[in-house]
């Protein structure tokens, strides 16, 4: 099945990157619903701290329906413990094993080389400064749930992993070109969904005992959502949407089930309306494009 989207031109494969999100990841399987029922295929798929769970578990083999029902009840408090020990020596609140522990467990300790899809998983390396990139061709034999865990090390909150000569921090940190490049070598379109949060003062609430835990955690806060807000460098607009979570953060780890629903909600309604939007303004941009070179020629 294919869609049309401009004069007649037919798309019957993109390359979906969700870019970060953290524990809004229900937003991208909204997003990636809308994208299947819509006629769309994708083999390749890119995924960024958040967003690299929903799409490593779709990459593995799972349903969308099975990645849904895991993540309306799954409690993401239980990944989340501190320890200023941890901070100190790592860099992080919370070492974030047990949540690598829980994405090895879901994906079956595969690697990249055994995935059927071509998953793509990037990081940022603070010891350069530039993205790390994990996929069959590069990592072939490392795990899946490593990579994610690289991806998800939110500053401060999760430790700092090192993996060779890098270390390695949340992905979602990473500059746009590091995402828009040509994922299946082919020139298969790219759409990359970005979550944005509204900044937003709550009552304040800090730790009788240990009120800088509550502080760093308003402090990782604030960045993470400064982070979403980054303006789209108008080169990459065309092919990027954004979906705007309100006052939903990506390190609200307490989020309930109807928080999730209308998170999913959010992406599965925007993909409809706007992925089709997208795809016609840029078959139309690259028809333009080779009319002009013909009238050159």
């Amino acid at each position: 099945m294919s869609i049309s989207v401009a004069k007649d031109e037919t798309v019957k494969a993109i390359v979906p990157i969700l870019s970060g999100g953290g524990t809004r990841l229900s937003c991208y399987i909204g997003i990636l619903q809308a994208l299947q029922e819509m006629g769309f295929e994708f083999r390749h798929l890119v995924g960024v701290s958040g967003g690299s769970i929903v799409a490593a578990l779709y990459a593995a083999g799972h349903s969308l329906a099975e990645i849904k029902t895991l993540a309306l009840h799954t409690d993401f408090r239980q990944f989340w413990s501190f320890s200023f020990t941890s901070l100190l020596r790592t860099g992080g609140l919370c070492n974030g094993n047990k949540l690598e522990a829980w994405l090895d467990k879901q994906l079956k300790g595969i690697t990249f080389a055994q995935l059927a899809y071509d998953l793509h998983i990037l990081a940022t390396d603070i010891n350069g400064g530039g993205p790390v990139v994990f996929n069959r061709s590069k990592t072939p034999h490392l795990k899946v749930s490593k990579a994610i865990r690289f991806s998800m090390s939110i500053p401060l909150f999760f430790s700092f992993q090192a993996f060779e000569q890098h270390i390695m921090t949340d992905g979602v940190i990473l500059s746009e070109d590091a995402l828009h490049r040509d994922w299946s070598g082919s020139g298969l379109p790219l759409i990359c969904f970005r979550l944005k949060s509204d900044a937003e003062s709550r009552p304040l609430q800090t730790s009788r005992y240990f009120p800088v835990v509550s502080y760093v955690y308003m402090l990782i806060r604030t960045f993470m959502s400064a982070v979403s807000r980054e303006y789209v460098h108008a080169e990459y607009w065309h092919n990027t949407i954004v979906i705007n979570t309100g006052s939903v953060s990506s390190v609200d780890f307490a989020l309930s089930i109807a928080q999730k629903l209308q998170l999913f909600d959010m992406g599965y309604q925007t993909a409809h309306s706007i992925v089709p939007l997208k795809l016609a303004g840029l078959f139309t941009e690259v028809t333009a494009g080779d009319s002009d070179k013909k009238t050159t020629t």
